[in-house]
């Protein structure tokens, strides 16, 4: 009897054929950890901090134990508190506002640009007035680079210096990119990133890291990593928390770097290919002028009307997978639903949450694998 055969899963991000590649080195670079011993504060941890300088061009780095303690050791630094507003894109992973919002400042949520899906300024200076309404006082912007994209750093810097407010870079799914010919890491007041194993730059557990080329800031951040200690480790001289980055982690992501150009070239070839596959089926993402991707996420929008489930169901049942990043804009989440939101609220956030939905991208990602993915998409629509 003739078994119907399932299609072999694609993997939605491909760690083991990158491991294929580099295995041998990274093993290499753990043992060497694990014979000095150094777990805290290792020789990796300076290393990892040099070469990332190096890569983006900031004068200084501070690696941690999260892309959300980036944010937050930053916000620290600046003793953001009660009472202050931070103008945050609602349409982002949570740990952006979470961040403003365990400091006990107010995220002040803003809408995107339809087409970008990053901070829109006109809604970012509503943003700015709704905070002021509500009686708080806006300090900060921190704009994301969402899925890979740069977002506009002229815009928010112009908005950022007519109001006063630092900007703290988001870069969580963008290091690696560029904006106008300089890579991400130089702009505004200081930018944070994740080295969640998922990210086109990822390490074997958590990880983060701060640039910036404010001196006096990246002291601060020195002291706060390490329970906010001074001169001498037991007098704190200031708040602080545990965000170190564990020298095995900094021993990984030494070589991932190495290879980091030469995998987002290939994560570009592949958005290359299914933007010219895809373009008349599904609404693809758009690079503004100006701007590269690491594409973190390939995110289309679904034409309106699209059954969202039915049609991430009969890509799974070709062995493609699906994921939706985000079925809830911040805003909309329990936790952050009464928040401030800018004046006219935030209709796109609204909308992109009703349609998006992100296909596998990745470095080893075979031109047979891609065509898969794209009659997948193909044929489900016309069904």
């Amino acid at each position: 009897m003739n078994q119907h055969m399932r299609p072999e899963p694609i993997p939605f991000i491909d760690l083991a054929a990158q491991r294929r590649r580099i295995g041998k080195p990274i093993d290499d670079a753990v043992a060497r950890v694990l014979e000095h011993c150094q777990f805290i504060n290792g020789p990796e941890v300076t290393v990892l901090e040099k070469a990332l300088a190096d890569y983006s061009g900031a004068k200084h780095v501070v690696t941690c134990a999260s892309g959300t303690d980036a944010l937050l050791m930053v916000l620290m630094a600046k003793n953001v508190g009660p009472g202050d507003a931070v103008l945050c894109p609602s349409f982002t992973f949570c740990a952006t506002g979470e961040a403003v919002a365990l400091t006990g400042a107010t995220p002040v949520f803003v809408d995107v640009d339809e087409a970008t899906f990053n901070i829109d300024a006109a809604s970012l200076k509503r943003g700015i007035a709704t905070a002021r309404a509500r009686g708080l006082k806006p300090v900060g912007v921190i704009p994301v680079d969402l899925f890979g994209q740069s977002a506009d750093h002229d815009a928010v810097a112009a908005v950022a210096k007519a109001e006063g407010l630092f900007i703290l870079d988001d870069a969580a799914q963008g290091f690696g990119a560029s904006y106008k010919g300089r890579k991400l890491g130089t702009f505004g007041l200081a930018t944070a990133t994740s080295f969640f194993p998922a990210k086109p730059l990822g390490c074997f557990g958590d990880g983060g890291a701060i640039f910036t080329d404010d001196d006096e800031l990246a002291s601060t951040l020195r002291s706060i990593r390490v329970h906010g200690q001074g001169s001498d480790k037991y007098d704190n001289v200031r708040l602080g928390l545990t965000g170190r980055l564990d020298t095995m982690q900094a021993a990984v992501l030494i070589e991932k770097l190495k290879i980091f150009d030469d995998e987002i070239a290939a994560r570009n070839v592949v958005a290359e290919r299914y933007a010219r596959g895809l373009g008349n089926f599904v609404t693809v993402p758009r690079l503004a002028t100006g701007c590269s991707s690491i594409w973190a996420c390939y995110t289309v929008r679904l034409p309106k009307g699209t059954d969202r489930d039915a049609f991430a169901a009969a890509l799974k049942a070709q062995g493609v997978p699906t994921a939706i990043y985000y079925t809830k804009s911040m805003h909309q989440q329990t936790a952050y639903r009464n928040f401030p939101v800018a004046d006219g609220g935030l209709p796109v956030s609204e909308s992109l949450s009703e349609d998006v939905i992100s296909l596998p991208v990745h470095a080893y990602l075979d031109e047979a694998t891609q065509d898969r993915v794209i009659q997948a998409v193909r044929g489900a629509l016309q069904a």
